[in-house]
């Protein structure tokens, strides 16, 4: 019984500090991909250009920034 006990134990551990590595990567990236957008729109509107590919374009750097953010830190 304590063997089966301890398996469980340790199987709740891991998969607590996988969501909970998840829900930090995953902040990171939003807050990235919301800058980026925000920055993306700014660009595209002060050159003239199409505001929302510039978001599209900025959100996608932003995340890929904040993700890498995130695993370096």
């Amino acid at each position: 019984m304590k063997k089966e006990m301890r398996k469980i134990r340790t199987m709740i551990l891991v998969v607590a500090l996988s969501v909970s590595s998840l829900l930090t990567a995953a902040c990171g990236t939003m807050v990235g991909a919301g800058a980026g957008a925000a920055g993306g729109a700014a660009v595209g509107a002060a050159t003239k250009n199409d505001v929302g590919k510039s978001a599209l374009i900025g959100a996608g750097v932003g995340a890929l920034g904040g993700a890498i953010y995130d695993i370096t830190r």
